[in-house]
């Protein structure tokens, strides 16, 4: 029996790394290279980092606080 094990390079988390992750990931269903159930786990933790960004968001912005720098990098890059 042979296994095949999908491997993934870690990079930075930003914005653009997650829309191409995100991409990747569309591509590979299309293809049938993953099933669709892994690319809706990988699209529910996308949207969990998205929620999470938009939440520190609202808290600095009702805080009147400044935006913390790993929100800003995340958004920039």
């Amino acid at each position: 029996m042979t296994e095949t094990i999908m491997t993934a390079t870690i990079k930075d988390l930003t914005a653009t790394n997650l829309k191409e992750a995100l991409w990747e990931t569309l591509n590979d269903i299309k293809g049938g290279t993953i099933q669709p159930g892994q690319g809706d786990a990988i699209a529910s933790q996308a949207r969990e980092i998205l929620r999470t960004v938009k939440v520190q968001l609202q808290i600095t912005n009702q805080s009147k606080r400044s935006v913390p720098a790993d929100v800003i990098s995340f958004a920039e890059k």
